[in-house]
């Protein structure tokens, strides 16, 4: 996840152009209703296509939506948010830009949060590690509201923080994996002690300590 690789920029003009594009992709509201996940296709396909895979959050949002656990709060569901194709296509638009606005926040906390260069794998160095997912499983689980399903998001938030950082994926995997192991739960937003022991399991298997 690197926003950087995928420039976007949307002034007004840009935004319309982009709804007029959509609005045709869009169910009516009858269809969403029926089969709401696979009536968004068309336009989650599109924008990945204009803009890269990065484009297939745009709605995933809070909560019990299209897919559980997001951040996205413009956009609720289809079944809730699609009306009419030209009432809807702006408000794709707007969920796009959210989405995007997460991820470039995600960003640069990655490039803040990163430890410094031949940092050793001391216990020293494990504490950047912990700063890092202490920090991270906090504004998660704000931005998640920690509704349901919100530790999936927050898992793979961790995933990418780690492979930013030279981390293998599978290896990363298995370190998040190990560290969250349950400790999270839907409706539930993690307490400090919690957050503390995930956040120290995720740094000694950075270690491979743990």
């Amino acid at each position: 996840m690197d926003p950087a690789r995928h420039p976007f920029e949307m002034d007004d003009d840009g935004a319309e152009e982009l709804g007029s594009l959509v609005a045709p992709l869009l169910p009516c509201a009858e269809v969403a209703r029926e089969g709401p996940w696979p009536s968004l296709d068309p336009v989650t396909e599109f924008l990945a296509g204009r803009y890269g895979r990065w484009a297939c959050g745009w709605n995933w949002s809070v909560g019990e939506g299209d897919v559980d656990g997001g951040v996205v709060q413009v956009w609720c569901c289809s079944s809730d948010s699609v009306a009419t194709p030209d009432a809807t296509a702006p408000l794709v638009v707007e969920a796009l830009q959210e989405w995007r606005g997460w991820l470039e926040d995600l960003a640069e906390r990655f490039a803040a949060l990163a430890p410094p260069e031949n940092t050793a794998v001391s216990s020293a160095g494990l504490w950047y590690w912990e700063r890092a997912c202490t920090r991270l499983v906090t504004v998660v689980a704000d931005r998640t509201q920690a509704e349901s399903g919100w530790y999936g998001h927050c898992m793979q938030v961790l995933r990418w923080f780690l492979a930013r950082n030279g981390i293998d994926e599978g290896q990363a995997e298995e370190i998040v994996e190990n560290a969250v192991g349950g400790r999270f739960g839907s409706w539930i937003a993690p307490d400090v002690s919690v957050i503390d022991a995930v956040s120290s399991r995720l740094a000694r298997g950075v270690g491979g300590i743990g």
